[in-house]
């Protein structure tokens, strides 16, 4: 019987992004799948306090190993804002969210727009125990306009290196560049190892 694992969150994409990673080694279940978990308070200073404060709750809620992911943008003109509080940064959805950034940043010439995507990966298996961190970022600068159709949150505004925003890229170009993706090829061989297969690469 395959290890089971559940990764906490009720985004679809991300979802699927993981069991693609992960293949045959673990099944994957989400929290659409379990008993209703109420969700924990991100009250953490950082993405991986933040994914650790998830991680660690819904492990022992669920009794399964968890994982989960907290993330967002950080824009240098703004010391680092909007942060952990990216999901929460204006009322409304997303739109509305990339409109205010886009506002506070009016006049900014590009050189000062520079920004990154980050993410922390956290997996904890029940019953406590260290809990493993891994880190991804995504380098690039916050563009003038929005363009894309692809993605969400801040995807239309934040401009690659190569010009493109993260909202011009298929599903699998993202995935191969994205802070998220980074974060879980990182978190790959302690998935696997867990499964009780080699690590990847390794």
């Amino acid at each position: 019987m395959k290890p089971r694992l559940l990764f906490a969150t009720g985004n679809a994409g991300k979802l699927r992004e993981l069991r693609g990673l992960v293949g045959d080694a673990v099944e994957v279940v989400s929290l659409e799948e379990l008993p209703p978990i109420p969700e924990p308070e991100e009250s953490g200073a950082t993405f991986a306090e933040n994914a650790e404060l998830k991680a660690r709750a819904y492990a022992a809620a669920s009794g399964l190993p968890a994982l989960a992911d907290d993330s967002g943008l950080c824009v240098d003109a703004l010391g680092g804002r909007p942060g952990v509080h990216s999901a929460r940064y204006a009322e409304g959805d997303d739109k509305a969210r990339y409109q205010k950034l886009l506002a506070e940043l009016s006049g900014v010439p590009d050189d000062k727009r520079t920004a990154a995507f980050a993410c922390a990966l956290c997996l904890v298996r029940p019953g406590g125990g260290p809990a493993i961190i891994e880190v991804g970022r995504c380098e690039g600068r916050i563009g003038h306009e929005p363009r894309g159709s692809h993605g969400f949150g801040y995807d239309p505004v934040f401009v690659l290196p190569g010009g493109k925003t993260m909202a011009e890229l298929t599903s699998e170009e993202k995935a191969a560049i994205s802070h998220r993706g980074v974060a879980f090829q990182k978190m790959l061989p302690h998935l696997r190892a867990m499964a009780g297969g080699p690590p990847v690469g390794g």
